[in-house]
This record gives structure tokens, sequence and C-alpha cells, in this order.
């Protein structure tokens, strides 16, 4: 929902649509901030959300049906303007025509005034006047006929009887009687009764000349439909009536005829008085109706009824059915021209109304939309309470886990200490016994003893290492170190291995790397030693390579990237390198040579890239995929054969990521493997005042008495030639190359330089014994004072090969590979006398030094374990240190109240009844107030022994090697940090450094 909110949806606000998603936007902002504000906070309860959800729907419900009720009434109301339309526009025409036809009747009476009456004698007879009106019958379309009655007095009657030849008949007979089919149906009827006066008809329409004779004025309502006609001057209709012949409804329109002198504003009694007669004419509403419809090409669409309203209570249907409809109709005036008489047409639809489909999709489309939105806001709400609900069970479980993660670091810590707080004890009474009076045999059984501890404290180490690796509490050490020193270390912990074996082991280091880095030496230590270790167990012949270069000196590595089993430094086919760093981010950016930028000028870094290459079994390729995760390996059997946890080259991934490097390999199986990462170290030069490390430097002080020598190296293969140059370059020894033992004699007996050494690789010496034994001879005739030394170079002293057994200098000494400073030093100060001869350099410091710097200091050990106070007290008192032991913490505090005489202590961090935190404390505010109370002039300083500033140094004695134990040592104010089982190496560097600045402050 923020998503949407904050801009997930991009809308392109133009025009109304642009402004109308605006506005629904700003809406559901507000309905998602007023739900985080009150339902998302818990404010109000579900039950209020069910009711705001259930009144959503109900009004939705209700605008859905209003809706409907709404476009319902607007097509119903259309529908009623379309109805109305149409019938209005038929009554229209139907009057239309009607007046149409009632003008032409007028003009008829005009016509009979002007031609009959007017004229003496008359213009017209019956034969003329149906003549006539047959022939204009079009311009009468709505007429049937028309006939003319004349106004004859009952006075002149005979007269008038007697000159027309027949009797005045009255018409309500006539009603009565059916009407004949013969033209003397006439003769039938009763004449007339004595009145006033008659209205005879004299002239007729051929249609209805059945009338003629016939008295107007003898039927009720045809009386007063004459007398009103000549009354009122304009034309009368009759009532709906039924037709003679047709049978079918009509009306008769009257006009009276007026004499021709009638004045236009005559009175009514003027009008009477001026009559002539009376013209009729017959009209057929039926008929008038279906030939109006017949004209309209939607007479199917609706159903038309004309009515005659004059009795409202009682109308007349003139035309249609009788069927009432209660639906829908309409109603439209007709106008005939008698306001006496009242007509009107009702109208309605021939089909019922259809569906409202629209009003019936619009309303199911907005209720549906309405659901749609309140199911979603209910989702939503649903959702959002379920991802808070998963929020706070998330939260609880993050809780739990760092709670676990919290007793998984005590447990470890727990489980370190106990393991390694006996495993102190064994290693250090073994160090003892090895330092009592053994013989040999004893010594190697101890040996073995010490050494299987060893393996078993390392074990321990890895798991420890992974431990912090998952918890992320693994840091590296910023400390200054000499790499070829620890390449040196590492080759002397495998050269037996590799000699067992006869496996060639090689270290090789370019120039351009520097002398000292600063960074974590243990722990880059740790990478190669893990990867060396995985190439002597996997590796039955063949050679194991380390190099270290520079990450800028790759694209010019030539020697050791070859991949032919010519230049390779056993002879043996090897995997091509360059395929290990292929998809390292470091050569993918600009090259080779791609520099990346850390947080300081970049010459202030060292990228250095290293590989392990072997010739050994190589890892299978569906192995390959998985080699980096904890605890798997290769196949099932490999534990077995080769034992190991699995976990080494997981730990050496994420020590190489933590210095921002890479790892990757390369491996063909029955070829070998190898193995590059990068690391990023600081230049130590650039900072060697900062992280001065005083051991550093000093190793090498008692060789220089090879500087200025020459050596020739006599080696076919190129790259292990360029390993002995490396090695003997060291020590300050100029080397010179030859390929075979002929250049080699060559190469001395040329003169340019004098050769002190000559070392000659084994396999070029078995090639060819006789040649061996004439380059032996050649050296014995050389003429100087100082003949060059012999040296063979091998990897196994069991397959020495020698086919002279000449005495004296000339006789070929054994240096045994991998080749070392220290040890290459010692081989030639042997063989050569020169230099001080005995231990020179085995990596640890010298013993004199812990003597000089323990003899005669007192020193507090304090620990809960009577082995580790033992062994802790032989492990000082060895070099000289007075050493005194207690078993608890608060006895440490009574001993160290100043003034006291101890110049250290060593103290146990897990103890019963205080801890060793909790003791440094007190110490420290103990000294803290001391310190206050003398500067302050409250306490002498001669009763403190003169001493101003009060600290005694306290080194952490444990067995947990968490990193949260190492800072809370530094934070509760311990001095420095030893694991135990703590060696004289460890000892000497963490001693030397406290107890130099004891010195410093008693002086």
């Amino acid at each position: 929902m923020n998503w949407f909110i904050n801009g997930g949806v991009m809308v392109k606000e133009t025009g109304l649509l642009g402004y109308s998603w605006k506005i629904w936007l700003k809406w559901w902002e507000k309905i998602y901030h007023l739900y985080y504000q009150y339902i998302g906070s818990k404010k109000v309860p579900k039950t209020w959300w069910r009711k705001l959800l259930v009144t959503w729907v109900l009004f939705w419900i209700m605008v859905s049906l209003w809706t409907f009720w709404y476009m319902s009434s607007q097509a119903t109301e259309k529908r009623k303007d379309t109805l109305a339309s149409m019938c209005d526009e038929r009554a229209r025409m139907l009057q239309d025509q009607f007046n149409v036809s009632m003008n032409h009747v007028q003009a008829l009476s005009i016509l009979i005034s002007t031609f009959h009456h007017g004229k003496n004698p008359s213009a017209i007879d019956q034969a003329t006047f149906a003549r006539y009106t047959e022939r204009t019958a079009f311009e009468r379309p709505l007429t049937n006929g028309v006939a003319y009655a004349v106004r004859v007095l009952h006075s002149e009657r005979e007269q008038f009887e007697t000159q027309q030849g027949w009797t005045i008949k009255r018409m309500d007979t006539m009603e009565q009687t059916p009407v004949q089919e013969d033209d003397d149906a006439s003769e039938t009827q009763e004449p007339s009764p004595i009145q006033d006066e008659y209205a005879p008809v004299i002239f007729a329409q051929d249609t209805i000349s059945h009338v003629i004779s016939i008295d107007m004025l003898s039927g009720k309502e045809d009386r007063d439909n004459v007398l009103r006609a000549r009354k009122s001057g304009k034309g009368v209709l009759t009532a709906p009536f039924r037709l003679l012949k047709s049978k079918r409804l009509g009306v008769i329109l009257t006009f009276a005829v007026y004499k021709s002198e009638l004045p236009s504003n005559a009175t009514p009694d003027e009008r009477i008085q001026a009559t002539d007669g009376y013209l009729g004419g017959v009209f057929d509403i039926e008929s008038l109706v279906e030939k109006l419809l017949h004209q309209l090409a939607s007479k199917q669409t609706i159903l038309v009824n004309v009515y005659d309203t004059t009795n409202l209570s009682h109308p007349i249907s003139m035309y249609g059915s009788n069927i009432t409809d209660d639906g829908m109709y309409h109603v439209s005036t007709l106008n005939f021209g008698d306001p006496f008489r009242k007509h009107e047409m009702r109208c309605r639809f021939k089909q019922k109304p259809p569906w409202p489909w629209m009003a019936i999709t619009t309303s199911i489309g907005i209720l549906v939309i309405a659901l749609l939105v309140g199911h979603i806001f209910h989702a939503t709400v649903n959702r959002i309470a379920k991802v808070e609900d998963d929020y706070h069970e998330m939260m609880e479980l993050k809780k739990r886990a760092e709670a676990a993660d919290v007793a998984k670091s005590q447990f470890l810590a727990t489980v370190s200490h106990e393991i390694r707080t006996p495993m102190n004890g064994v290693l250090g009474m073994l160090q003892t016994l090895m330092d009592s009076d053994l013989d040999i045999t004893q010594q190697e059984y101890v040996r073995i003893a010490k050494a299987s501890g060893k393996a078993l404290v390392s074990l321990i180490n890895e798991v420890l290492d992974q431990a912090k690796i998952e918890a992320g509490k693994l840091e590296l050490e910023v400390v200054q170190f000499d790499v070829r020193e620890i390449l040196d270390d590492v080759l002397s912990l495998f050269s037996g291995k590799s000699q067992a074996k006869g496996v060639e082991l090689a270290v090789y280091i370019s120039d351009r790397v520097p002398e000292t880095l600063i960074g974590d030496p243990g722990r880059f230590r740790q990478i190669i030693t893990n990867l060396m270790g995985n190439s002597i167990k996997f590796t039955k012949e063949g050679h194991i390579l380390v190099t270290v270069h520079l990450v800028e000196e790759v694209g010019s590595i030539e020697v050791e990237t070859e991949a032919d089993s010519k230049n390779t430094l056993s002879g043996l086919p090897v995997a091509d390198r360059r395929r290990s760093w292929a998809g390292f981010k470091t050569f993918s950016q600009e090259g080779p040579t791609c520099q990346q930028n850390f947080s300081s000028t970049s010459s202030e870094f060292i990228n250095l890239i290293v590989s392990v290459e072997d010739t050994g079994v190589g890892i299978p390729l569906d192995g390959q995929s998985h080699i980096f995760t904890p605890f798997m390996q290769v196949g099932p059997s490999i534990s077995r054969t080769h034992g190991g946890t699995g976990i080494g080259l997981s730990i050496s991934k994420c020590l190489v990521s933590l210095m921002k490097g890479e790892i990757g390999f390369v491996s063909e199986p029955a070829i070998g493997s190898t193995f590059t990462f990068t690391a990023i170290f600081t230049d130590g030069r650039s900072n060697s005042s900062e992280y001065k490390n005083p051991q550093i430097g000093n190793q090498f002080k008692s060789m220089s008495g090879f500087q200025g020598m020459t050596a020739l190296v006599v080696d076919s293969r190129p790259i292990r030639a360029e390993v002995a140059r490396y090695h003997f370059q060291r020590l300050g020894i100029h080397v010179e190359v030859a390929t075979n033992l002929i250049q080699g004699l060559s190469s001395i007996s040329s003169g340019t330089a004098v050769i002190n050494m000559v070392l000659v690789e084994k396999e070029v010496w078995d090639k060819d014994m006789d040649l061996s034994s004439l380059f032996i001879n050649k050296l014995r005739k050389i003429d100087h004072a100082d003949p060059p030394k012999l040296f063979l170079l091998a990897n196994s002293s069991n397959c020495i090969k020698t086919s002279v057994a000449e005495s004296g200098v000339h006789t070929p000494t054994v240096i045994m590979k991998p080749l070392r400073a220290s040890m290459l030093a010692a081989s030639l100060q042997q063989a050569m006398g020169v230099g001080t001869k005995g231990n020179c350099c085995k990596g640890g410091p010298p013993i004199q030094s812990l003597q000089n710097l323990l003899r005669g200091k007192r020193i507090l050990v304090v620990d809960d374990t009577n082995t580790n106070l033992i062994v802790a007290a032989c492990a000082l008192k060895k070099y000289g240190a007075d050493v005194h032991c207690v078993d608890s913490g608060k006895k440490a505090i009574t001993l160290l109240k100043p003034p006291h005489n101890f110049d250290a202590c060593f103290m146990d961090v897990q103890m019963p009844e205080m801890d060793g935190f909790e003791a440094t404390r007190r110490i420290r505010d103990m000294e803290h107030d001391i310190n206050d109370r003398i500067q302050q002039g409250e306490v002498s300083i001669e009763a403190y022994k003169n001493v101003p500033n009060w600290h005694v140094p306290i080194l952490a004695m444990t067995a947990d090697v968490i990193q949260a134990t190492h800072e809370e040592c530094l934070r509760c104010g311990m001095d420095g940090y030893v694991s135990k089982p703590f060696e004289g190496e460890q000892l000497y560097r963490e001693a030397g450094r406290f107890l130099k600045s004891t010195t410093i402050q008693t002086q």
C-alpha cells in the first residue's frame, strides 16, 4: 500500500481524467492514513470494522437501487415523450385532414347558395349535384357522401311535394327500418309528421342517394344539430352513429346555407330567418383513421383509439378496440370545429416496454464495483492485519532467535571453555614433560600426544569459527606482518607430509609484494593453510605451488599460468589458473589492472592475488557447485578416506570476503585443481610507525653473511628454477640459472662471476650419472681459493642417487624441499661455515628474550582450576618469573590492593563466586580511588611506594575465544587477552607489551 500511495503508480494528469485520478489518490491516501491511525493501531475493534463494512455494502446497495430507479424512470419518461410525440402527430394529421374536408363541404354550401337559390330557375338538379360531387370526391377524401336538405315551411309542404313528386319522409322511421338494397327504399318510409318546418333532402351524392326525401328535422338529434348549425353559422357535428349501409361508425357535419345578402355579423335570429337549407357531409371515422395510419411508417408501433367525450361519464368509442389497458397511454385533444362536441385520441404502445437493461447493468455494475472495492479494502485490511500479526510474530521469533543466539554464544563460550581448559592442562603438562629428561622414544610419544592435542584444538577452533561466522561476529585484526614469513610457516607445517608423499611443495612471491603488510596475519595464514591442507590431502604425486602477486601483475604473469606440462613445477599437467579468477569482479570492470577505491588513496592499499595449484585427483563436476557449502564434501567417501569436517573452504570464503576479496577455483578430474583468492591489505611501509611489530625484520639479521654471494641453479624447468631464485635472493644471494650440467660448467668456466655454490635439481642430477661424475671432476679442477659448494635439491631423502663416493668439499650436500628461508640459511651455514650456527629463527621468540623479560617479575595467576594454575605457573617459572597462584577473584582483589609488589596478573575469566570481569572492575575501581586520593593529597605518596598512578597489568587468561568475550575483557579494564592453551610466542607477545609499559610507569 505504501508503494501505491508513495508513487508506485505514475499518473499523467492530463485534463479531466488526470484530475479525477488525483482526487481518487487523495481519498485513498486519507483512507489509508485513517486505517493506520485507528484500525492499524488497534484503536478500533474488529467488530467496528465489520459494522463499517456492512454499512458500506448497504449504502452501495441503496445507491445501486436508486440508480436503477432513476435510470428506469428516465427510460419511462423518454418512452412517454416518444408516445406523446407520436400520438400528437397522428392527432394533428387527423385534425388537419378533417379540416380540409370540412372546408370543401363549406365551399359546396356556398356553391348551392349561389347556383341553386341565387338562380331562378335553379342551375342545379339532382343529376347535376350527383355528377359534380362524384367528380370532386377526391377533394373530400374523408367523406362518404354529401347531401343537401332545403328548408320547407309547413305552408309550403304540399306545393313542395307536388313539385318534387315525392312525399317528405320522417327520419326516425328510417333509422328503425333496415335499409334495402333497391332504389325504391324511400317509398316504404312514413311521411314526416306535421310540424312548423321541414328539411327534406333534395340533392345527394350517389353514395347516399337513399336519404333523398328524408326530413332531417324529423329526427331528434339531427333536428338539434340542424337548428344549432343555422343558429351558429358554423359546422356542427353529430354524435357517432352507425352508418345505414356500412354499419361503421360515422358523424355528419352540417352547414346552414344562407341567403347571399346575409351580413357577416348577423344575429342568430337573422341567421334563422335567412336560412335556405342545410348541407351535410357524412364522415366514416374508422375509414378516416385507417387511411391516416396507413400513411405513417410506424403505424404498427402504437395503438390508436378515438373517442367522443362530449359526455365524459360515457365516452363514445369512434375508432379502436374497447380493451382497457392500465399501462402507459397518452391522450391528444381533437378539434373538429364544433365547440359543442369534444373528441380525443388515446394512444398506447403495441408492445410491452422492454426490460431496462441499461439501468439493470449500470446498477449491478455499481454494486459489483462497490462490493469489489469493499472486498479489496477488506482483503487489504485483513492482509495488513495479517502482516502486522506476522510482524509481531516475527519480532517475537526474532527475540527468541536473539535469545537463542545469545544462548548459543554462551553455550559455545561455555563449551569452548570447558573443552579448552582441560586441553590447556593436557598440552601444558605435555610441554612440561617434553622439557624434562626423556629418551628419544618417550619424546616421540609426547610429541605425538601433543600433536594430537593441537589437532583437537584446531578442530575446535574451526567449529567455533563457523559458529562465529553464522552469528556475524567474526572480526579481523589489524597488525603488521611479513607475508613471506607467513608462507614459510605454512610450508614448515606441511613439509613433513609433502616429503613423505614425495610431492613437491613450493612457494613463490612476487618481488613487487611489499615486505610488510597490515591486516590479520592469523586469518590470512588460516586461508592458505586450509587450501594447502586440501591440496596435500588429495595429491598423491606431482606438486603443490603457491604463488602470490599483486592484482596489477595478472596481465604480465607468464611463468605460473602456462598449462603446458613442460613448464610446470613437476612436469605434470595442471588446470589453467586463469579460469579460476575469470568471474572476479576485480577483473570485470576495466581489465586486470582495474583498481578499486577504498576510503583512502589507492597507493596505501595492496591487493594481493594468491593461487594454490596442485596436481591432485581434482573435484568431480557434480560436486563443484557446493564446494563452499559448510559441512559438505564432494562425496560420502571423502570424509572416510581423507577425513575432515568440510567447513575449511566455507570458512576461507567468509574470511576472504571480510578481507574485501573474492575466491574461485578451477578443477579438472584426474588433472588437478587451482584455488585463487584476492585480499586487500594496507601497505606496511606507509604505516610502519603506527602498527610497529618488533619481531618483524629481525628474522634474517644473522644471515647477512650471504650478502654478495653468487649461486648457480641447474634446473631444466623454468618455474622450479624461478622458485629457487626467489628463496636465495631473500638471503641476499645473486642467482644464475642453467638448464643442464653442461651449461652449468660453461657458466662456471667462463669466469665472468665467482660462483660460491652450485645447486643442482635432483631430476637433472639423476638423468645422466656419468655426466654428474664429470661435473664433480670439473668442479674439483677449478682453480679457486674457495671452490664452489655442491648442493642437491630433493623432495625426499629416500630416493637420493649418487654415483660417486667422493670425499671432501665436492661431495653433494642434500637440501630437502620445500625451500624456506630459515631452513635454507641453516643448511648453507652448516655446509659453508657462514654466519651463526644454531637455532636460526624457528618462528618463535628466543628463550633468552623471554627470560630477560620475565626474570624476577612477580606475577599473580588467578584460576579456579588447579591444573591451569600448575600449567601457567610452570610456563612462567620456566622463564624466571616469580609466580604466586590463587583460586578466586576475591583473593586476587585482596592481594592486588595497593600497595602491592606484583608486576602483572594473569586472571581467568570464568570462575565461581566472582568471575574475572567483576574482579577486574573492582580492582580498577580500587586503583582509581587511590589514584584520586593521591592526586588530591588526601594520602601520602610515600605510603604507596612513591607510585603516583597505580595500574597493574591484568591479562585475561581464558579458554573462551568468542569475540564478545574479548570485547568484554577490554570493557572491564583488562590489558590483554590470551586464549588457552597459550604458547611461548603468544606469551612473549602479550607479556612484552604490558610489562614494558609497566617498567616505564614504575621508574
